[in-house]
């Protein structure tokens, strides 16, 4: 591979690893805030048990995709680097 193919291989992973690691860090707050966008959307009346299990499956969907994005964006990060050290110029 070449070295610019590589530094942007190398971008692509810092940004899937950052965004990963915003979902992780507000996983909660977005999954509040989807769901109150989800009662407003029932007319602001629901049951407060179904309010949250849409708060935790929400906060829990972005738990996941935040984890999947960190590891690939890692992934890619430590891949990208160790062809870098191999590149000889």
């Amino acid at each position: 591979m070449k070295k610019d193919k590589l530094k942007g291989l190398y971008a692509l992973g810092s940004l899937l690893g950052a965004t990963g690691l915003i979902f992780l860090f507000f996983s909660a707050n977005i999954g509040a805030k989807l769901a109150d966008r989800w009662l407003l959307g029932q007319g602001g009346f629901a049951d407060t048990s179904l309010y949250e299990i849409m708060v935790r499956a929400n906060t829990n969907n972005f738990l996941a995709a935040g984890s999947i994005l960190f590891a690939v964006g890692l992934m890619t990060l430590v891949f990208s680097y160790y062809k870098m050290l191999n590149i000889e110029e």
